[in-house]
């Protein structure tokens, strides 16, 4: 049995006021977002706080604070801030923080996020973020779309899990 590609249905595309309208009502409140962001460095910095006390019980206390277990640490943490913040934001769309609060990173377009996307989001949007004292973060609470600097740059917006999937129930309902 063959099927004639021309007969089959092509995806449908949608408007970008569309977009926005699906933006507007599943996107994540801006302190979500800060919660997600703090357990991720909570987690980066309980390796780095690890390291320093086992390098202080194994080094004879502050005199030797430039030991092994620290620097170990330190290069842990930076693999597992990498991991957390590039590698597990581009496969699964979320970082450990953005898991725990039930939020995700998408494309404006609802698509799932590549990882040239990931990078440009990470590694320019956020010092840009940062660079504007903060205040790239805080556009995020004050823009319709709810998008910070960082999201802006990269095309993204985070927005919550569970409402997508009930947003998905929703449509596939008869009438």
């Amino acid at each position: 049995m063959t099927v004639d590609p021309t007969t089959l249905p092509r995806p449908r595309t949608i408007s970008r006021a569309e977009a926005l309208a699906h933006l507007e009502r599943f996107r994540a409140p801006i302190l979500l977002r800060c919660g997600a962001l703090l357990i991720d460095y909570i987690v980066v910095i309980c390796v780095v706080a690890i390291s320093v006390l086992i390098a202080r019980m194994l080094g004879g206390g502050a005199r030797s604070a430039g030991g092994t277990a620290e620097t170990l640490g330190i290069i842990t943490a930076i693999l597992l801030a990498a991991l957390n913040f590039v590698f597990l934001a581009a496969v699964w769309g979320q970082t450990l923080g953005k898991w725990a609060a039930g939020i995700r990173i998408e494309r404006i377009d609802g698509r799932e996020l590549s990882f040239p996307q990931t990078l440009l989001r990470h590694f320019v949007g956020y010092p840009a973020s940062i660079l504007t004292l903060g205040i790239g973060f805080l556009i995020a609470a004050f823009n319709a779309e709810g998008r910070a600097l960082h999201d802006i740059i990269a095309g993204t917006v985070v927005v919550r899990e569970g409402a997508r999937r009930v947003a998905t129930r929703v449509r596939r309902t008869p009438r």
